[in-house]
């Protein structure tokens, strides 16, 4: 049943760099660019049940250790879904990290992260296996699917998969790409019924490396991003992988507040509460502000 195996040039993990860093504060920067301190007094994205469909997790990482729920091994079935390349354990970190005084804490602190391993340790998939990681997280409760990947192709398939996620209220954040298109973005990030999420820099411009254009929702930090890594480490990354995983963290953080939202309603807050962009004249882009997102719901009466 399995189709043919996808190599890096098209289904892949959107990073560009990564290079061994250590955190010293606990609050990378793009975490704190957000405003996700600033609410963490209303909302810390208690038992919201994220999936990462990823490379899977580091369970004994001193900043996750609270946050993982069991989660499934899509490549080796019976085996636990461990992390043997890294950027799963670095979206799971941004998402909900919660040991700052030994690390870092992420977006959403209490959030539940469950490691849907699909991607090998060179960061290859099989389509068939990000299709069943979809349904997984369907059948098993997950509230948001945090999908750090992409491919230049349309895949029928892959869009029914969404489509079925969306239609049972599961919020999809997916990865626009990093080949610096002004036009285009990869899938599944370019179905409408995910939110696709570009990259901005410390700057709050667009990463050079982003894909932006139409198709894009929000953008988000994911310029040397610190997170966790392999064996207890950190790591600075790039992609927009890494802003994408501070969208799901957001989310997370609504539905706590607000658990009755559906995809489409979660979309429409993120675009009416997003900052402008620096140098964007003209463009409707804007990025993550979490102070603005809660304060939309809350005018809003949703």
């Amino acid at each position: 049943m399995n189709s043919k195996p996808l190599n890096d040039s098209n289904i892949q993990l959107h990073t560009s760099t990564r290079n061994k860093k250590l955190i010293n504060n606990g609050i990378p920067w793009g975490i704190d660019t957000v405003r996700a301190p600033q609410v963490w007094q209303y909302t810390t994205g208690r038992q919201i049940k994220i999936g990462v469909i990823d490379t899977g997790i580091d369970f004994q990482h001193p900043a996750l250790k609270g946050s993982i729920l069991p989660g499934i091994n899509l490549i080796n079935r019976g085996m636990p879904p461990l992390d043997d390349n890294g950027h799963g354990t670095h979206i799971a970190g941004t998402i909900a990290a919660s040991n700052p005084a030994h690390g870092m804490i992420g977006i959403a602190p209490h959030a539940l992260i469950a490691p849907v391993k699909a991607f090998d340790q060179n960061g290859s998939a099989y389509v068939s296996d990000i299709i069943q990681a979809i349904d997984w997280c369907v059948r098993n409760g997950m509230d948001v699917i945090n999908m750090s990947f992409g491919m230049k192709t349309r895949s029928k398939a892959m869009l029914n998969a969404v489509i079925r996620a969306y239609n049972k209220g599961v919020i999809i954040v997916a990865s626009s790409g990093n080949e610096s298109k002004k036009k285009s973005i990869d899938y599944p990030a370019r179905y409408p019924h995910t939110i696709a999420v570009g990259a901005t820099n410390s700057l709050r411009k667009v990463a050079p490396f982003s894909n932006q254009g139409i198709y894009i929702d929000i953008f988000a930090p994911g310029d040397r991003i610190v997170s966790a890594w392999l064996n207890g480490d950190y790591h600075e990354m790039s992609g927009t992988s890494m802003a994408t995983s501070h969208v799901s963290g957001a989310v997370a953080l609504l539905l706590e507040r607000s658990p009755h939202l559906k995809p489409n309603e979660i979309k429409s807050i993120l675009k009416r509460s997003m900052q402008p962009l620096k140098y964007a004249k003209g463009r409707r882009v804007g990025e993550l502000d979490i102070v603005k997102m809660l304060e939309v719901v809350q005018n809003s009466g949703l």
